[in-house]
């Protein structure tokens, strides 16, 4: 298969495994009350992202999240012309996840939607400063525009889990518009959608402008 094409299997691959188990874990702990529990859900999203990075990293750089792939090629590290193929295998992924969660639990009503619970502000400024600082820790370990090695995997999968548990609460910690689309769009759940689709990507870039300030510009652009 040509590398162009494995990347792009890569990408739908991986974002898929990230929306199933992640959001399959907050469905799964609304169905059987208690047995996941919000730390678990968190450490769920940290896991599979970590997995991931070590099963896919080397392939297509693991981005999973479209406000990653935007941050990469804003800094520099990711050609903006694959940009849009990169966008639709995660999103791609991420919808035949929610489809499957779909088809085993079709009563579930937003089948681990991101909804702001409180001030809808609140959780834009969250989903913000979260995918902010997702995204300079990812530009920090990472080399080019891959999220691969021990450092990545441990380090991006550990800030996703830390953000989960104390942002979750309050905009249910997205960082990632595919993650919250999919299941929002296949639910029917589409109210305050728009906050997961601005606030990630406004945020990834600031974590490139702020990883710019403290390491220096690093253009290491790969195909």
């Amino acid at each position: 298969m040509p590398p162009g094409l494995r990347r792009c299997a890569a990408e739908v691959v991986g974002t898929f495994c990230l929306v199933f188990a992640g959001t399959g874990a907050i469905v799964v702990d609304d169905t059987h009350p208690g047995t996941v529990t919000h730390v678990g859900v968190a450490l769920t999203f940290g896991l599979i992202v970590l997995a991931m990075i070590y099963a896919v990293g080397d392939v297509s750089g693991a981005h999973l999240n479209p406000a990653v792939t935007l941050g990469f090629a804003a800094a520099g590290r990711f050609p903006w012309w694959d940009v849009a193929a990169y966008l639709g295998c995660q999103l791609a992924g991420a919808a035949a996840a929610s489809v499957a969660l779909s088809a085993m639990f079709p009563d579930h009503p937003n089948l681990g939607a991101t909804l702001p619970k409180g001030p809808v502000a609140r959780s834009v400024v969250m989903e913000f400063v979260l995918t902010a600082v997702l995204m300079f820790v990812v530009l920090g370990v990472s080399t080019g525009a891959k999220e691969k090695g021990v450092l990545a995997g441990v380090a991006v999968g550990a800030v996703i889990a830390l953000e989960a548990l104390f942002g979750g609460p309050v905009s249910g910690a997205s960082m990632n518009p595919a993650r919250s689309l999919a299941p929002a769009v296949v639910s029917g759940r589409l109210d305050h959608l728009w906050v997961y689709l601005l606030a990630p990507p406004l945020g990834a870039g600031a974590g490139v402008l702020a990883s710019r300030i403290v390491h220096g510009p690093r253009p290491e652009t790969e195909s």
